[in-house]
């Protein structure tokens, strides 16, 4: 399956950046000069356009740059203006519907948090033809490489610091409407000290819906296209890019994150371990696992080891602290590969009788079944009205289902 990572952790990302790295990995510039055209006729605010694509260096790095040259009329710019001329531009692309559906979310997220953080009606700079033009652009292109079904990610991107000068005034970095946004989304981001905005409005809205979450690391794959987009600034101290890699997915990957938390205790009672076991997992615990150990002075050790999402990992471990008297937990954060489980409702014959089992499939990503679990409350009725051993029972039906191939395509 086809994979997109987004890398903004060191630059971060605007519109224009996204699209100028993904006219660089694709040698697509033709439908960029054709959308050009169609923003110039259709937006109503939109006096002339012109459109420059060219390579630049960043800190020795070449870049493609998209530089589009406007003239418009931007006052009283309401939202509703806003979404009809983005609605002339798309009805006059040839696009699909993933890729016009994108379109318009990435515009109303864009206004809902512009109306969320600044009083008034007008959107000003976010209403842009710059903006539409980046949007849509991204857009375009993603559709000519088919890549709106394909896996996307992002690692988290810097923000940047300081101030910028906007029709609102003086506003820190983050803009509030990109730190809005991020936090519409509960989006991880990262940071470095430079005195820039590095990510803007519009390149959050593409982030948080292309990707649905940030990853700290490249997971597994086979790359066969990198391109590299440049901002419009070009800083000392950073190569002011954003890069963007495509390839084909491995079959296993670690995209998820768990929390790992251990404590060892010497000095409590059996009882109070399976108590807190049984209170960890009403909490959310993914899993409990108590091990025994030898620790300090030869003493025997209890090693009380929790896997837990990371959203909830401080109230477990302060569950632990309550529960078990311990003086500190270890906190650690971890990758995990996950392969796909689903359950489904299927029929067995054991005995010329047929019954209706749950059975847990496990799958490769390539779709190759690893492993069917019949549920054991159902083996359990077929054992009690059979008069069978559960064992016996449990061997008919692993056999067929095995035999039959269930799960597999």
């Amino acid at each position: 399956m086809k994979m997109l990572i987004i890398d903004p952790r060191l630059a971060g990302i605007s519109g224009d950046m996204l699209l100028s790295a993904l006219v660089d990995m694709s040698g697509e510039t033709d439908p960029l000069h054709r959308l050009a055209s169609i923003i110039e006729r259709e937006v109503d605010y939109c006096e002339e356009v012109e459109l420059e694509i060219h390579d630049v260096h960043r800190r020795g790095i070449r870049a493609k740059r998209v530089e589009l040259k406007v003239k418009e009329r931007l006052e009283n710019i309401t939202p509703s203006k806003f979404k009809y001329n983005v609605e002339k531009v798309l009805g006059a692309l040839d696009l699909s519907d993933e890729a016009k559906s994108f379109s318009r979310k990435v515009v109303e997220e864009i206004c809902e948090a512009e109306a969320r953080v600044h009083v008034g009606h007008d959107l000003l700079e976010v209403a842009s033809v710059d903006t539409i033009f980046d949007v849509v652009g991204v857009a375009l292109l993603l559709d000519k490489l088919k890549l709106f079904n394909s896996e996307i990610y992002t690692t988290p991107p810097a923000l940047g610091s300081g101030f910028i000068e906007t029709c609102h005034g003086v506003l820190p970095v983050p803009a509030p409407v990109t730190l809005e946004i991020l936090r519409k989304h509960n989006f991880t981001y990262s940071n470095i000290s430079i005195d820039q905005e590095l990510t803007t409005p519009t390149g959050a809205a593409l982030l948080v819906n292309l990707a649905k979450k940030a990853i700290d690391f490249y997971p597994p794959m086979k790359v066969s296209r990198v391109g590299y987009g440049a901002g419009s600034k070009d800083p000392p101290l950073i190569p002011n890019v954003l890069r963007v890699v495509l390839g084909e997915s491995s079959s296993l990957k670690a995209t998820d994150r768990i929390v790992v938390l251990e404590t060892t205790v010497d000095d409590v009672a059996g009882e109070v371990l399976g108590n807190v076991i049984e209170r960890l997992v009403e909490l959310g615990a993914l899993d409990v696992t108590i091990l025994q150990g030898i620790g300090k002075k030869g003493r025997p050790v209890c090693i009380v080891k929790v896997l837990t999402k990371l959203e909830n990992h401080a109230e477990l471990a302060e569950a632990l602290i309550d529960e078990l008297g311990t003086l500190g937990v270890r906190v650690l954060e971890v990758p995990r590969i996950v392969v796909e489980r689903v359950q489904k409702r299927v029929e067995v014959e054991v005995q010329g009788r047929r019954f209706e089992i749950l059975v847990k499939e496990s799958k490769t990503p390539g779709n190759k079944l690893l492993r069917i679990k019949p549920e054991y409350e159902d083996l359990k009725r077929i054992s009690r009205e059979l008069g069978m051993p559960l064992r016996r029972v449990l061997d008919i039906v692993q056999k067929e289902l095995w035999r039959r191939g269930e799960g597999s395509t």
